[in-house]
């Protein structure tokens, strides 16, 4: 599964464990981008606004480094006008570490798992006190038929 996610008004193709430069984000801990597109691993590709309204990615911030240094020179010839600037980057190094679609349904814990179990089990001897009720019910009736 991958998605196209804008962060410093320019695009990335990422999938899960990516690690990628994007401009500077003032953020320490985590940040979740609203996808642009997502394809996940059928090949079905997810383009609806509603549908990438639901869906993220989530990435963690590794840390920030500066790019290479850009040298800028402005001339006018014959004037004698000559200006030199340079400027560096600030870039923000991420890792995506997931990606979760509109129809992802989230993972059943072990917890959960056996909570329902408990219930179900619950359940049963309800359903047998049940079945008693009604045959008690039921030879009660009969009783009051023969008389």
């Amino acid at each position: 599964m991958y998605a196209i996610i804008r962060a410093g008004g320019k695009q990335a193709k990422v999938s899960e464990g990516d690690v990628i430069d994007v401009e500077r984000l003032k953020v320490t801990d985590e940040i979740t981008f609203t996808p642009l597109l997502v394809v996940d691993d059928s090949g079905t590709v997810i383009s609806d606004a509603d549908a990438l309204a639901k869906s993220k990615v989530i990435a963690e911030i590794l840390g920030e480094h500066r790019g290479d240094k850009v040298e800028v020179f402005k001339y006018k010839n014959k004037t004698g006008y000559r200006r030199r600037q340079g400027h560096r980057q600030t870039y923000t190094t991420i890792k995506v570490t997931s990606i979760e679609g509109p129809g992802a349904k989230p993972k059943k814990t072990k917890k959960k798992a056996a909570a329902k179990s408990a219930k179900s089990e619950a359940k049963q001897p309800k359903a047998d006190e049940k079945a008693k009720a009604d045959e008690a019910a039921a030879e009660a009736a009969d009783a009051t038929e023969e008389a």
